[in-house]
């Protein structure tokens, strides 16, 4: 499958990783997640060190061309600007389908190059990452409502907080929250059940949320959940406008208060706040300001909770949708699982669920877009990439390629049991093809944490449901800041009778 394919590629020479059968070590995905989150404490101290973290002679050669380069063409591109009542990820479409995997846009007033290759893109996110910051107007909203924190930050600044964060999210502290994974879904199997046994539809789309929510504030804040469950709840439900920045800034001050309350009652929780706070800066010796550590606790819920929902909720309808699919998710659960609940040493037993996993992640990237700000002159190809230009790169149209994938609109868990993936016979493998949590030393912090989070929900639930949708046929998507359904999903769950070997 892809992720065999990737941590080869991604692995160092010398590097020794457990993975003795049966393990925690043992899925591949997990162990790339496990082992990108280690190499990206390291691999943001310099240029270099992060052209070896990739492992490419060629992509080291391409910095070094491309750091002088001044001349090249400016690639084609559609004369209209981008108009904001549009739906932005389908008029990027459009114009893919039009100009290919590069072409330059007026997108909210700027000049942009959107990019749908994954050697384009490997330059952007990989080998020359540094001369690409998180600017643009897409990171300004975010910096809005979240200030400046682990999304929005570039710099020495953003070494420094990814280096602090980091130790929240290595493999032994995501291994110690399984029963706080365990806890919400199980909670929302007993709510589906009664509601099986009433004929009652759910809204499926809402519960996920609100599951994932309890989740992500529970690893959080641990013990003190019930003092931010009340106010976190509204995250839901709100849209990103000024009334949630508002919203945020509220909440803030009610993580500073718990933090102040944690320092004067020596209470050391084993918690994510509680890692965050004993955390140092390796160059000062310092902790983490009060209101920097509630920007960066904020960013966290934010960041973790919708992007993990979405992709329940979209598993959750493409399982319907796909009876062959969802009978092996069952066969598996039945087979592996019996009557017991989900542990961590075993999560690597269940491929096909993975695998479901992954082609959900494909289908439906939560995050669907990334932008990049270019602050000195580049070449990407023979193209010209001016200092301040953006470059748009969509994981959603990368992930459906046609030059990359077969039959991408298909929605195939087992092209994921190849190795590589189903990619097409003519595209030459490439570690972009997938890049659902990004790429390089500023993919997303969370990927080992949310990959866990999301086969525990699904083992925890399907071992005793399924769920029949009123909806038939494709359903539509809501490009926002992440990729969402544009309805909720209403479905009758059914308790299903089981076959325990």
């Amino acid at each position: 499958m892809v992720v065999n394919w990737l941590t080869r590629r991604l692995c160092r020479p010398g590097r020794r990783v457990a993975r003795a059968a049966g393990q925690f070590a043992e899925p591949h995905y997990i162990l790339r997640a496990a082992k990108r989150a280690a190499e990206n404490q390291h691999a943001t101290i310099d240029a270099n060190r992060a052209t070896k973290s990739v492992g490419s002679t060629k992509q080291a050669k391409t910095v070094d061309a491309t750091a002088t380069a001044v001349e090249g063409r400016i690639p084609p591109g559609p004369p209209e600007s981008y108009d904001p009542r549009q739906d932005l990820l389908g008029w990027m479409q459009l114009n893919f389908d039009r100009f290919g995997d590069i072409y330059r846009a007026t997108i909210y007033g700027g000049e942009v190059y959107v990019v749908s290759s994954p050697e384009y893109a490997e330059h952007v996110l990989l080998g020359n990452w540094r001369n690409f910051l998180r600017k643009g107007q897409a990171v300004k909203r975010i910096a809005l409502s979240l200030g400046n924190g682990l999304i929005s930050s570039n710099g020495e600044f953003w070494v420094s907080q990814r280096r602090m964060i980091q130790p929240a999210f290595r493999r032994e502290a995501v291994a110690a929250l399984r029963d706080v994974f365990l806890k919400p879904n199980i909670a929302l199997a007993e709510k589906w059940k009664q509601a099986a046994r009433a004929g009652e539809s759910v809204d499926v789309t809402r519960d996920v949320s609100l599951a994932v929510l309890e989740v992500t504030l529970l690893s959080i804040f641990g013990d003190d959940y019930d003092k931010v469950a009340g106010q976190f709840h509204i995250i839901a439900e709100e849209s990103r406008n000024m009334e949630f920045a508002q919203t945020c800034s509220a909440l803030s001050k009610t993580i500073v208060r718990i933090a102040e309350r944690r320092r004067s009652t020596h209470n050391d929780a084993e918690d994510i706040l509680g890692i965050m706070m004993r955390s140092r800066d390796r160059d000062t010796g310092q902790s983490m300001p009060d209101v920097q550590l509630a920007r960066e606790a904020l960013t966290l819920v934010i960041a973790g909770h919708e992007t993990t929902a979405s992709v329940l909720n979209w598993i959750w309808y493409l399982l319907s949708q796909h009876p062959l699919v969802e009978t092996k998710v069952f066969a598996e659960i039945d087979a592996l699982l019996g009557d017991e609940l989900p542990t961590m040493a075993t999560l690597g037993r269940y491929t096909h669920t993975r695998r479901v996993i992954e082609e959900a992640l494909r289908s439906y990237p939560p995050l669907w877009l990334m932008t990049r700000k270019a602050i000195n002159p580049d070449r990407l190809g023979e193209y010209l990439v001016p200092a301040k230009t953006e470059v748009y790169i969509s994981p959603f149209l990368l992930q459906r390629h046609p030059r990359l994938w077969q039959n991408p609109q298909l929605f195939d868990p087992d092209r994921f049991a190849g190795d590589p993936p189903a990619l097409e016979e003519s595209a030459d493998p490439h570690r972009l093809a997938m890049c659902p949590f990004g790429a390089g030393p500023r993919n997303c912090i969370g990927e080992f944490f949310a990959r866990v989070e999301m086969q525990i929900h699904l083992l925890t639930i399907a071992r005793e449901l399924r769920l029949q949708f009123a909806q038939a046929g494709p359903a539509e998507y809501l490009a926002g800041v992440n990729l969402l359904s544009r309805h909720h999903f209403i479905a009758t769950p059914e308790i299903r009778g089981r076959h325990v070997h």
